[in-house]
């Protein structure tokens, strides 16, 4: 079965969205290359009905295919906290309820822009609009512009996160804020203090000894990790984050008194969803706001959990041009 997408072209950069598989970014091109990892082992379908209405379906399991997907309220299924208003004991699947939808997605004309498409989300379990603008511009730069509206009338909890996979390859070099406090949600197969356990990036300390994690894809072992980092509020923004793979960068701006965090996670090898499968070799690079991936962690421990306001709208960016 064929997908129907939306392709958005300009300044030598290619955007690919794909409305049915919850406004899925398919295809990132910018600088000459696809910057998209892209799963051998899940075919893309579109998902049922059942799977959207169901507090138990896998994203790992049957929509990790790769591209950009978007996360909220929450990236990890959890359930909320019997003390939070309107919303306690709330169930929440994994990786959010936004990629079980059928996106409404068009394209928009705005004068001076190269091509634009508005994707539009409604919660399912809770009173919440999300809608993103992607903008590719004469320049080749991507923009992708987000507002998230509290529809009820009571305070909302979330988290949000954007879920972009790339491959990951010996020469990925990760350029991040030198001595930024990482905090650690997940470990498979290293050390590195368990979870909430904090390290200056980029040196961690992976059984007590001091490894650069750089360039992630020559830490030798079969490993996999999802790490928190709290990114500095510069007084000139934006603050400016990269990936390099042969010889290009691929260049994030964020304001980061809008998306204060990035979680990265790392798979060398050290996980898969499927018993006696092959472990993938990606990554995720995820601007995000609040951590770690369950809502229910976020207002417990991690105490970053976000709250929207009655009728309140919040707005933040990102942007990616080549380096």
């Amino acid at each position: 079965m064929t997908l129907e997408s939306l392709s958005l072209a300009a300044g030598g950069s290619h955007v690919e969205i794909v409305p049915a598989l919850g406004g899925k970014i398919a295809r990132l091109e910018i600088g000459g290359r696809e910057w998209l990892w892209t799963s051998d082992v899940i075919p893309r379908r579109a998902p049922t009905e059942a799977q959207a209405a169901s507090d138990d379906v896998s994203y790992v399991r049957e929509a990790d295919t790769g591209g950009w997907d978007e996360c909220l309220p929450t990236v990890g299924a959890c359930r909320l906290p019997p003390d939070v208003e309107r919303f306690g004991g709330l169930a929440l699947p994994d990786h959010g309820e936004l990629w079980t939808q059928e996106a409404a997605t068009s394209r928009v004309h705005e004068r001076g822009a190269g091509a634009a498409a508005l994707t539009r989300w409604t919660g399912r379990r809770m009173p919440y609009v999300l809608v993103r603008t992607v903008r590719v511009e004469h320049d080749g730069a991507v923009q992708l512009h987000y507002a998230l509206s509290n529809e009820g009338d009571a305070p909302l909890p979330y988290l949000w996160s954007s879920h972009p996979l790339l491959a990951l390859t010996p020469d990925t070099r990760l350029e991040l804020p030198i001595a930024s406090r990482v905090r650690v949600w997940a470990q498979h197969g290293l050390d590195l203090g368990g979870e909430r356990a904090e390290h200056r990036w980029p040196m961690l300390r992976v059984s007590g000894r001091e490894v650069d994690f750089t360039r992630p894809g020559l830490v030798p072992g079969a490993w996999a990790c999802k790490l928190f980092l709290d990114l500095p509020q510069p007084d000139v923004r934006p603050l400016r984050l990269a990936v390099e793979q042969e010889r290009t960068r691929l260049v994030f701006e964020i304001d980061t008194h809008d998306v204060p965090t990035l979680g990265l996670w790392l798979n060398h090898g050290g996980w898969t969803p499927f018993e006696g499968g092959v472990p993938y070799m990606n990554f995720a690079f995820e601007p995000c706001i609040g951590a770690p991936d369950p809502l229910d962690a976020a207002l417990g421990a991690w105490r970053s959990a976000q709250w929207l306001g009655p009728r309140e709208t919040r707005r933040w960016g990102v942007v990616m041009r080549k380096g």
